[in-house]
């Protein structure tokens, strides 16, 4: 388990992939990408809403919650490889859980089990 002394440095690492990737602009319709924080229950989320054409968009395209320590991936819709992100920015694998993984599979991803 990390120390607390690790959690403002992951909620800053989160915050700025998530901020990142939020700055990417779809090249279709009206569609406004969004960042949210719940800072006091580690959870962050990048969230699109808006309209493509008469089509309705609103959908969370990365979810990433800290519970005990760890950063959980808890939704990823999008063609990056988070994991390798957050480890490339000096998170520890094994303070990394793939969390849309299901648990048996967890152990052969390279990351955290939970």
């Amino acid at each position: 388990m990390a120390s607390l002394e690790r959690l403002p440095a992951y909620r800053t690492v989160i915050k700025q992939l998530l901020e990142e990737y939020a700055a990417y602009q779809p090249s279709y319709g009206e569609i406004e990408i969004q960042t949210v924080f719940d800072n006091e229950q580690d959870h962050y989320q990048v969230v699109a809403v808006g309209w493509d054409k008469k089509e309705r968009i609103y959908g969370c395209s990365i979810h990433l919650d800290i519970k005990n320590g760890k950063i959980w991936i808890q939704i990823n819709n999008t063609e990056l490889d988070i994991g390798q992100d957050l480890v490339e920015r000096g998170i520890p694998k094994e303070d990394i859980v793939i969390g849309f993984h299901p648990p048996y599979l967890r152990q052969y991803s390279g990351y955290a089990v939970a």
